[in-house]
């Protein structure tokens, strides 16, 4: 995970954000490659949710609109939502070292038989600094001698024997209290609690707030979807793990309005739909998994018994596990039912078909942008020590940052002005770089650790025949095809 962190940051993927004032603790920028990077993962989703969505189980297009909604809603949407009462996250603070914990992301190591000994708290994923500790304050006992247990196990009468992630003494952590989630901001002139406004936690929201006027001036029947991709805003108490768990966040969201008697087809279909783009767009089906949430872990909205599946992807920092990249949860009628009653607007929907008037029920998949762009950066980076770069981006053609690259082999004898034509016109449809300076071979390496899939080059027999050198990344294998073939060629490989 360092190595693609610092090719991210090498290559300009990814920065930190406000980096000359010494960042910000979960805030990220993306650089000229992140950006084209989500982008392309974006525009791959619109495309394939709402301009031209799946065919649906009996074989027919689905209904999908689009949607993009204030991230500032009127705050009694989030009472409604139960987002200002409900949506918060137990945390514990270190006196010690300042640091502050989510406290159901804490593991500590526990001796098994001796009561007295010290417990070492570490988060998710992250053992090692707590394991060095134990070795140094557990009186030379064996690693073997403990058991991880999850802090939410233990009574408030361990806390004086646990010693912090980041402390060097036990005691120091206090009773976890909740903390919600919620940005706040004011809206207006006056700060005081009547101009109280928040930045959303979540897209859908507005999705529901929209699904009357949505009916009303669009050609929709149930069942059908309404999409949106956006920023969403979460005052993460520990965020961490790279862009995974980031504090500015996008999402990709679909909410699907059917009759509730037919939630349980649409949610099961939803789900394999979901599992099957991810695989189209480069992530590999071992790398996949479709988790069902425990009863213990269901969303206020979500229906027992069904409730959410979770997409999961098997991330280099949760290996050999999994973490979330997407949720397909069956939200039931609960959203239109709160604003229903809190607003007093009417949410009904009128079926035709079934000569009756209902609240439809939700099947809604909620992907993480941000954590797409992440999954993608992982399954992409392939180590190779037989390259000059030792590493090459594997991205699916369709995803990649940079379709393509042109390179004249040197910039001079009429090179130049044949590889900038050729690039002028592949630039039209596909991100195109060119590129003159530096050897051939640092040209392609540094293509290969951008994840370029293809690299044209202009020779001394360009001139003559008309032909080009094509270099595949992948197989680093190159082969000639004819000047004028080059945009077709482009074309039937990325499309």
């Amino acid at each position: 995970m360092d190595d693609l962190v610092a090719l991210c940051k090498r290559r300009g993927f990814i920065y930190p954000a406000s980096e000359i004032y010494q960042g910000i603790n979960g805030f990220w920028d993306y650089g000229p490659l992140g950006v084209e990077l989500k982008n392309n993962i974006r525009d791959a989703w619109w495309h394939d949710m709402v301009r031209c969505p799946p065919a649906g189980p009996d074989g027919e297009a689905l209904s999908i609109v689009g949607l993009d909604s204030s991230i500032i809603q009127n705050p009694r949407a989030w009472e409604a939502s139960g987002h200002v009462g409900g949506f918060n996250d137990p945390m514990v603070d270190c006196r010690e070292s300042k640091a502050r914990y989510r406290h159901d992301h804490l593991l500590v190591f526990r001796h098994k038989s001796d009561a007295d000994v010290p417990m070492f708290a570490f988060l998710e994923g992250e053992p090692a600094p707590a394991l060095k500790r134990m070795k140094k304050l557990a009186k030379g006992r064996s690693p073997d001698d403990f058991e991880t247990v999850a802090m939410t196990e233990l009574g408030d009468d361990a806390l004086p024997r646990i010693v912090g992630p980041d402390a060097n003494k036990p005691g120091s952590l206090t009773e976890p209290r909740q903390f919600n989630l919620m940005f706040k901001t004011y809206v207006g002139a006056v700060q005081d609690e009547d101009s109280v406004a928040y930045l959303r936690p979540e897209t859908a929201q507005g999705i529901f707030l929209n699904f009357k006027n949505v009916v009303d001036t669009s050609r929709v029947k149930v069942p059908f979807g309404i999409a949106q991709i956006g920023k969403a805003f979460r005052n993460e108490v520990t965020p961490r793990n790279y862009i995974f768990r980031s504090r500015e966040f996008e999402q990709m969201e679909m909410e699907w309005f059917c009759h509730g008697d037919e939630a349980e087809k649409w949610h099961s279909f939803w789900c394999d739909t979901r599992a099957r783009w991810w695989q189209s767009i480069g992530l590999q089906s071992d790398n996949l998994l479709m988790r069902p949430h425990g009863q213990d872990e269901l969303a206020h909205y979500a229906k027992e018994g069904q409730g959410t599946f979770d997409v999961e992807y098997r991330f280099p920092f949760t290996a050999p596990g999994f973490g979330e990249l997407e949720g397909v949860a069956h939200r039931t009628d609960y959203d239109l039912k709160q604003h229903q009653t809190h607003s007093k607007v009417k949410l009904g929907y009128f079926d035709a078909d079934r000569k009756e008037t209902y609240l439809p029920h939700v099947i809604e998949p909620a992907a993480g942008l941000s954590r797409g762009v992440l999954a993608l950066l992982c399954e992409a980076y392939t180590p190779d020590p037989e390259r000059p770069s030792k590493v090459y981006m594997k991205f699916q053609p369709r995803m990649a940052p940079i379709k393509a690259g042109v390179f004249p082999l040197v910039n001079k004898e009429g090179m130049p002005e044949v590889a900038r034509k050729l690039y002028e016109e592949l630039r039209s449809k596909h991100v195109t770089q060119l590129d003159v300076k530096q050897a051939i071979g640092r040209r392609y390496a540094r293509m290969d650790e951008v994840g370029t899939p293809y690299c044209f080059t202009i020779d001394g027999d360009t001139l003559s025949d008309q032909t080009v050198t094509v270099r595949d990344r992948d197989t680093a294998g190159q082969d000639r095809i004819a000047l004028d073939k080059v945009g077709a060629f482009l074309a039937e490989k990325i499309g």
